[in-house]
């Protein structure tokens, strides 16, 4: 990460699962402190209006529980941070947080089934513009190959977004693969994953095949690092944005 200065913005990343780090995204994030909460290993989450950016992680835990270390709190925290007009991002299990902590839904192991590998993100109209992904929609194909390849891993799914969301991504097997709501956005995708990451994580399920997820993550890795790296660095930007605005002159 380029170095930060003394009175850097602080970024408070929320880990939920020892397995899915912050990986590609901490050498990405620009102009920022990160600040690593272990939310799994019981370690308190700061309150929403001392933040100056958040992004919470994936998990292999469910969005809807309120036994797993950190879901509770997380999700309260999410609300609480969109309330308060800090930039978010959500990240897979994260989005799936910031959906149901914003009213959307989440159906645990839904019907299509796993998605795993690197999956074609669909941007819709919507996308162009967008503070955070906005970069990542090519305006001059056609709306309907307007797309980009991300990792993906997931099983439970976001099956209806908050009334206040604005939808901006889909892809053939999952309708909400990013969408914004108030100051935070939220991505089933993987935009942080390396190839090893992803690999590691296709191990743990005997309903994926590791060798095609393996083969497709090479294809695609120089894409794949391309906009993980845009959607960091824009993210940052974001934050050390915002906390500006929050400086007294």
């Amino acid at each position: 990460m380029t170095a930060t200065s003394p009175h850097a913005p602080v970024l408070t990343v929320v880990q939920l699962d020892a397995g899915v780090p912050l990986d590609r995204f901490a050498g990405w994030l620009d102009g920022v402190e990160v600040r690593l909460v272990r939310a799994d290993l019981g370690e308190p989450l700061p309150p929403a209006d001392t933040l100056d950016g958040l992004l919470v992680l994936g998990g292999q835990m469910s969005a809807l529980s309120d036994e797993a270390p950190g879901i509770p709190a997380t999700r309260a925290l999410l609300a609480d941070a969109v309330q308060a007009g800090v930039p978010t991002l959500g990240i897979c299990l994260g989005a799936q947080l910031l959906a149901v902590a914003t009213g959307g839904r989440v159906h645990v192991a839904a019907p299509p089934g796993r998605e795993s590998g690197v999956v074609d993100v669909r941007w819709r109209p919507e996308a162009v513009g967008d503070a955070l992904v906005g970069a990542l929609v090519d305006v001059d194909v056609p709306e309907d190959h307007r797309s980009t390849p991300m990792p993906s891993m997931h099983a439970d799914a976001i099956v209806d977004l908050p009334r206040s969301a604005t939808w901006l991504a889909h892809s053939r097997q999952y309708p909400y693969q990013a969408f914004r709501v108030g100051s935070a956005w939220g991505v089933q995708f993987h935009p942080e994953a390396s190839p090893a990451t992803l690999h590691a994580w296709a191990e743990l399920h005997d309903d994926v095949d590791t060798a095609a997820v393996d083969a497709a993550t090479a294809e695609h890795d120089a894409s794949v690092a391309r906009a993980g790296e845009t959607i960091a660095r824009t993210f940052a930007a974001l934050v050390v944005a915002r906390a500006g605005d929050r400086t007294p002159a």
